[in-house]
């Protein structure tokens, strides 16, 4: 048992640092499929180490991608590893062999926990939905279904299932995604909006979006240049827009 520090500093350096320069890898195997199991930031930390030894020393997990689809909650578009679990995820998900229903859950799962995340991590993982569907075509179903529930409680996915081939993603639809297309940040809603458009062949590149930070994004707004000044406004009435509002019993303009 090492305490939770240790375990973060330990995995941060595995993958390049001890790995390379061990003899037997494999012996890291208990270390690291235990490390996986504990779930949190260290579980995401593990995954790289893992990679190296499914790839490169034919470690074979069941229940890995179980256990991936597991670490699919609302923190996985805050934590400090995002950029780091997103590429991975990248790479366990470019396999063509893979079925539809789970590239299905992952996809209706990212989607759903995206409604709640801020606006440079929606502008990571709109394109990375969008390369799945590339590389799975079966999965597009969940965009092209036009006799769908028309009650959002009647939605068939089960969030709670942490069985992939149970979730009954397949039977849903990408309601969220066309939801984020009245997003409030202007790019996040024209990046979902690429939805209702027949997707290109090539997939997009989301390297140089994976570490896109909230100070970025609002950088980027604020250097941008507008030529389109408008020259008539339609003057307040009320605090709210309103002449004859509560509002306007308590608070005053002027």
């Amino acid at each position: 048992q090492l305490p939770t520090g240790l375990y973060k500093k330990v995995l941060v350096i595995l993958h390049d640092s001890i790995l390379p320069y061990m003899n037997e890898p494999t012996l890291m195997i208990d270390f690291l499929t235990v490390a996986y199991g504990i779930g949190g930031a260290i579980s995401l930390l593990a995954l790289n180490g893992l990679f190296i030894l499914i790839h490169q020393h034919n470690l074979e997990y069941p229940d890995f991608y179980k256990k991936l689809y597991s670490l699919l909650d609302p923190s996985i578009y805050h934590v400090k590893y995002r950029a780091r679990f997103f590429h991975l995820a990248d790479l366990f998900l470019s396999s063509s062999h893979l079925p539809a229903y789970l590239v299905a859950a992952f996809i209706k799962r990212l989607s759903r926990l995206a409604l709640t995340a801020p606006p440079e991590a929606l502008l990571m993982v709109i394109p990375f939905i969008c390369n799945l569907f590339r590389r799975h075509p079966a999965c597009k179903v969940l965009v092209h279904r036009p006799n769908g529930p028309e009650d959002l409680s009647e939605d068939p996915y089960v969030m709670e299932e942490k069985e992939p081939s149970e979730s009954r993603a397949l039977e849903s639809s990408l309601w969220e995604l066309q939801s984020l297309q009245n997003h409030y940040h202007p790019d996040v809603a024209q990046a979902a909006a690429i939805l209702n458009q027949s997707l290109s062949e090539i997939e997009d590149d989301i390297s140089g979006l994976l570490e896109l930070s909230a100070y970025e994004l609002f950088d980027r707004e604020v250097k941008k240049t507008t030529t389109d000044v408008p020259l008539e406004f339609e003057p307040v009435r009320g605090l709210f827009g309103k002449k004859n509002d509560i509002f306007a019993e308590h608070f005053t303009l002027e």
